[in-house]
């Protein structure tokens, strides 16, 4: 399965990611297909902060990628639109008391 997923890059206590498609069986600094994007939580400047290729991701979505949890996070928290490629949302459960069943009415 090939995954949409953090690559983590820089140095101890100031680390900075890349946005990578990779083979879900490969290491996390390990070989990947494509790089879509970039990000870095130390920088200040929001602009900077977060990059990516929208239309790349939309891409490997459609092939049948999967986004990681950390990316489909920052991806929200971006605005960024993936349309009808991004996995729907599970359903909320239904309440219990419209799931119990009605008492039947009595026989006389």
């Amino acid at each position: 399965m090939v995954r949409i997923r953090l690559q983590r890059l820089g140095r101890r206590n100031r680390s900075c990611f890349r946005i990578v498609v990779a083979d879900a069986r490969k290491k996390r600094q390990g070989e990947y297909l494509e790089k879509v994007g970039q990000y870095d939580p130390v920088e200040k400047d929001s602009a900077k902060q977060f990059k990516v290729d929208a239309e790349r991701v939309k891409h490997w979505l459609g092939q049948g990628a999967q986004l990681s949890e950390a990316v489909a996070v920052l991806l929200r928290k971006q605005g960024v639109d993936l349309g009808a490629t991004s996995p729907a949302p599970a359903p909320a459960p239904a309440p219990a008391s419209a799931a119990a069943p009605q008492p039947a009415p009595a026989a006389q």
